[in-house]
């Protein structure tokens, strides 16, 4: 029986597997992957709009005709990117998260994790922001899409602040979620016009977080 098992695991441990990519293929994702790095670079050195698809191939070593091969402009390219980024920044903004103990400091552990992580490529972040006002319909939902997994974080510390009685059973996990995270964004404006630190950067999340849970605290 265990070695029928054993043989099932296997079985579907290599069902499992990702497809192996031929020559052909492998060359087209690193490829891509070289253009994804050079724009992220010159993004957040520039910003969007300064930033050029001719220096981009430069700077990943291609022709702009490699990088029209693999996007169809600048606008997806940068989509690209910023997908790639947020996903990273979820999984660091979750590890935060999940070493603390009481509601406040993962949601101020979690965010601050974020000031860290993206600080050093401000001009993205702002194009990101900036770009968010006047980007078309279609790229506005792929870019909720994209930025649910960090509300998810801080929705998931609300949640369990609510089973272990931290804050009250009815309080409304959604929109404290929202101004949250929107709280999280506004601050890097003072970041990029300020000149504000990490620190000062903490202080002010933690001050807003205060705010905003106050009357949520479960007074059992």
């Amino acid at each position: 029986m265990r070695d029928i098992a054993l043989t099932s695991t296997k079985t579907h441990d290599a069902d499992s597997e990702a497809p192996r990519l031929n020559r052909r293929q492998a060359a087209k994702v690193r490829t891509r992957q070289k253009v994804l790095d050079a724009a992220r670079a010159l993004f957040a050195e520039r910003g969007y709009e300064p930033a050029t698809i001719r220096d981009i191939a430069k700077g990943a070593g291609m022709s702009t005709g490699a990088v029209f091969a693999n996007f169809q402009d600048k606008a997806e390219l940068f989509e690209a990117v910023l997908s790639e980024d947020l996903v990273r920044l979820a999984e660091t903004l979750k590890a935060a998260a999940a070493a603390e103990s009481s509601v406040r400091a993962r949601l101020i552990a979690a965010l601050t994790a974020g000031y860290h992580g993206s600080l050093e490529q401000l001009p993205l972040v702002q194009a990101v922001v900036a770009r968010s006002w006047f980007q078309p319909v279609a790229s506005e939902m792929r870019t909720r899409v994209a930025i649910k997994p960090l509300v998810m974080v801080v929705s998931d510390a609300l949640q369990t602040g609510v089973r272990e009685g931290e804050l009250r059973q009815d309080a409304d996990v959604r929109l404290l979620s929202e101004l949250i995270y929107d709280a999280y964004l506004s601050n890097y404006r003072r970041a990029a016009y300020d000149g504000w630190t990490i620190q000062q950067l903490t202080t002010q999340i933690g001050k807003q977080i205060d705010v905003i849970l106050a009357g949520q605290i479960s007074r059992n």
